[in-house]
């Protein structure tokens, strides 16, 4: 049913009273099916090599392609989210999500299920994007820290579901229905945007910038796929090196044209770089991508640990993860009346010095440590990154404007994204020159030892076939020592975090919504249905 239109307020933008907590409602559930789909596809892996007959490089393009098009595909969607309306992109989104869910499990080949997950994570970007633009439409600058708390939780929890999900699925049903399950999942989606959530834009449509999309979405491909070989293959691969370079090369280019295009008379560029020049969104979006970074050192080792130390299925290493969740939860959704009281700096700042105490204390782990200790330094970390996280980006958000929330939240999630890859890239080569230096591998047959020296698996898998109780110690042991390295790089990572927090994040919000004329503070037109 059509409704008035209205124009947002400073006081009011929502003008649905409390329909806007429902319609948040229906925006965790877009958080949630991105989150899972990442997630589920780590159990998957396995029964897909199998079924599709995938080599390693297919299997490796499941997850990385899907990666590729979520971060690539974010500016040029959030730009059409603010062009067109956030509630198309939003549903738009959902169909696609249904319909390539769909593909992945009717795929009869490994070039047919990459297509499909290209196609989730077109879909997944504008979810994602869409999601945290609709909060400055739906929340004062108040209530807005809650809810980018509620989305931030919401997201996370995804990580242990995915896995626990996933895992019982295969254990009991058809493989397809891993991702079948997100069909209907969708159409709920669906049908709470179409009956919650406000039609929203900007007041002045903005200008399409096709150089800064193609600029911008080259740039982003470059980067990450650089970051994701440099992972796979060592900082010593050339090509990831050359990726790398080129992807930084090409986004200095995009950032370039952006600046002439917004300094040129009728110039309307696809990112306007004065949204930097805010304090509060700067640092809140470097800080929030610091902060994944440092999480990532638990996040990349302990499914490894729990899987190759102690020898837990995937759905068991995701029930280990639910201390870190919970604790996550727990800091995140009351973190707005946490900086109410003492201010985001001190929020932000408090929250990596618990975050990076948690990883130093996970550093001690060892083969034989008890299962109540590792939740006990998760449930810490958790606290810490659900706090820092929660705050880092409602600073950030509640500089945007309704106007142009979508690329505004398209790049903060852009970036952000570059946290899970480089933390995989940086600390995956601390873990594994620790754990070569420690394995010992000469006395093996060569085979043997290139195999154990490829992963943990590697090692557990030739030590189970040769018998050799002396080499499953080796890598055990080799592993945690590796696996604390990286946590102790991690804690140095949070409390750098720490350090830019207190030195450049601003105590409140350097410029109020209302007084920034350089961002085209136009107020948003909002169509209430």
């Amino acid at each position: 049913m059509a409704g008035n239109t209205v124009v947002v307020g400073a006081v009011d933008p929502r003008g649905v009273g409390a329909r806007r907590w429902w319609a948040l409602g229906a925006l965790v559930v877009a958080g949630l099916a991105v989150g899972l789909d990442a997630t589920v596809l780590s159990v998957a892996l396995p029964t897909l090599a199998r079924k599709l007959h995938a080599s390693e490089s297919d299997l490796q393009w499941f997850s990385s392609g899907y990666l590729l098009v979520l971060a690539a595909a974010m500016l040029p969607l959030g730009l059409l989210g603010d062009r067109y309306g956030r509630k198309k992109v939003l549903l738009g989104s959902f169909v696609l999500f249904a319909v390539g869910s769909a593909a992945c499990a009717a795929s009869p080949s490994s070039g047919a299920f990459i297509a499909a997950r290209l196609l989730l994570g077109l879909a997944g970007a504008g979810l994602v994007v869409m999601g945290f633009a609709t909060l400055p439409v739906l929340f004062g600058e108040e209530e807005r820290p809650r809810a980018v708390g509620i989305m931030a939780a919401a997201t996370f929890v995804s990580l242990p579901l995915g896995p626990i999900l996933g895992g019982w699925l295969l254990t009991h049903y058809w493989w397809g229905w891993v991702f079948l399950i997100n069909v209907p999942v969708s159409l709920a989606g669906v049908l709470a945007i179409l009956v919650l959530v406000p039609e929203s834009r900007a007041h002045e449509r903005p200008g399409l910038d096709p150089v800064g999309v193609a600029l911008s979405i080259l740039g982003m491909v470059g980067l990450i796929y650089g970051l994701i070989q440099a992972g796979e293959h060592g900082w010593s691969n050339a090509g990831a090196v050359l990726e790398m370079v080129c992807g930084v090369a090409v986004l200095v280019g995009f950032l370039w044209w952006e600046r002439r295009l917004t300094h040129k008379p009728g110039g309307q560029p696809l990112l306007n770089l004065a949204l930097f020049g805010l304090p509060s969104y700067t640092w809140g979006v470097i800080l929030s991508a610091v902060a994944i970074f440092a999480m990532f050192g638990v996040l990349f080792t302990m499914p490894q640990y729990f899987q190759g130390v102690l020898g837990t299925s995937p759905m068991g290493s995701g029930l280990r993860l639910l201390p870190l969740i919970g604790g996550l939860v727990l800091a995140a959704v009351p973190a707005d009346r946490i900086a109410r009281l003492a201010g985001s700096k001190v929020a932000v700042a408090v929250g990596f010095a618990i975050l990076a105490a948690g990883l130093l204390i996970g550093a001690s782990t060892s083969v034989r440590s008890s299962g109540l200790f590792i939740a006990a330094w998760m449930a810490l970390v958790g606290f810490g990154m659900g706090l820092t996280l929660a705050t880092s980006m409602s600073a950030a958000l509640c500089e945007l404007s309704p106007d142009r929330s979508g690329v505004g939240s398209a790049a903060l999630q852009a970036i952000n994204k570059l946290g899970g890859p480089l933390g995989t890239a940086v600390l995956g080569s601390v873990l594994s020159t620790a754990y070569l230096a420690r394995l010992a591998v000469s006395e093996l047959p060569a085979a043997a030892a290139t195999a154990a020296r490829q992963s943990i698996f590697g090692a557990v898998a030739v030590a189970h076939e040769i018998h050799s109780p002396a080499l499953l110690t080796s890598a055990h042991t080799a592993f945690v020592h590796g696996m604390d390295l990286a946590l102790v790089v991690s804690g140095a990572i949070a409390l750098v975090g720490v350090t830019l927090t207190v030195v450049f994040l601003p105590k409140v919000n350097a410029v109020k919504a209302a007084e920034q004329p350089s961002l085209e503070k136009q107020p948003a037109v909002v169509a209430i249905t």
